[in-house]
């Protein structure tokens, strides 16, 4: 059962994070109506939270495409969870205030409280500081009743930062902490856009970071185990991913075959998923939050 859906509906993106392992191998987005015919389809199969990431979401349509998106699954499919992962640089108040009732949770990627840092790694676009935008995303988060999360990717240039205080005040509901993943054709390998060798991190250096956070309860760690087989991904044509083999494998496209048969070649280990706490409290409307 497809229960809880990773829809990477455009690889495009507007930073060039050096250990991205969704890069921009094609420009394709389904049309709207063949989007939307996808997702009724999950939803059929038993589809209840549905998270939309890329690339970057909100270069689409200036944000209207994920918006759409995201209206038509909360409002026509009623799904539990409806989630968005952006970099957050483009989007703005008016998007919260369109859209900002039917998304459960945004969560925003920040590696690092050093701005050089992020350069470093590659988050970031001309003058724009990530780090502020950040601050002013939870802002609007806390305005419009958007349940807040966090993703860092945990790297060589990141490993020793003590973020503790910093996300504390941030206050997330979820912060997740990735180990840097090297996915062969995506960030690793002849084919790949990135070259992410130089950002891997030991399991040993990966602890070490997670220990000294130990004392941050929203803290979901995700090491590499963890992450590989533990995710439902569909691609930009609706296929699902397999990463077993530590490199992308595509089954047929949902819209051509159905979910049932998709699904097969997925790779998904549903053991590995609730292990890792891949279900938890999604929706706001359960969420005691303090706006």
């Amino acid at each position: 059962t497809p229960t809880s859906v990773n829809y990477h509906f455009t690889r495009q993106c507007n930073y060039k994070c050096g250990f991205c392992f969704h890069t921009a191998k094609t420009s394709f987005v389904l049309p709207l109506e063949e989007a939307k015919r996808g997702l009724t389809m999950l939803k059929e199969a038993g589809m209840e939270k549905i998270n939309f990431s890329g690339g970057e979401p909100f270069l689409q349509d200036r944000g209207e495409f994920v918006g759409k998106l995201v209206q038509f699954c909360k409002e026509e499919l009623k799904l539990p969870s409806v989630s968005i992962v952006s970099n957050g640089s483009l989007i703005k108040e008016r998007w919260f205030k369109k859209y900002g009732e039917y998304l459960d949770i945004l969560a925003i990627s920040c590696d690092s409280f050093d701005e050089n840092v992020n350069v470093l790694i590659g988050r970031g676009q001309g003058k724009k500081n990530h780090v502020e935008n950040l601050h002013k995303l939870r802002q609007w988060c806390r305005e419009y009743a958007v349940a807040f999360k966090i993703n860092s990717v945990i790297n060589r240039f990141n490993v020793e930062e003590d973020m503790n205080e910093q996300i504390k005040a941030l206050n997330p509901v979820r912060w997740k902490v990735f180990q840097c993943l090297l996915i062969e054709g995506e960030n690793s390998g002849k084919d790949a856009l990135r070259e992410a060798e130089k950002f891997v991190i030991s399991d040993e250096d990966f602890e070490q970071f997670l220990h000294r956070h130990k004392d941050v309860s929203c803290l979901v760690p995700e090491s590499n185990q963890k992450m590989r087989d533990s995710y439902l991904i569909l691609d930009e044509y609706m296929r699902f991913l397999n990463c077993r083999n530590g490199r992308k494998e595509p089954s047929k496209s949902i819209l051509d075959v159905g979910v049932e048969a998709a699904i097969k070649f997925s790779g998904f280990d549903e053991m590995m998923f609730l292990k890792r706490g891949g279900k938890y409290v999604w929706s706001k409307a359960d969420m005691k939050l303090d706006w």
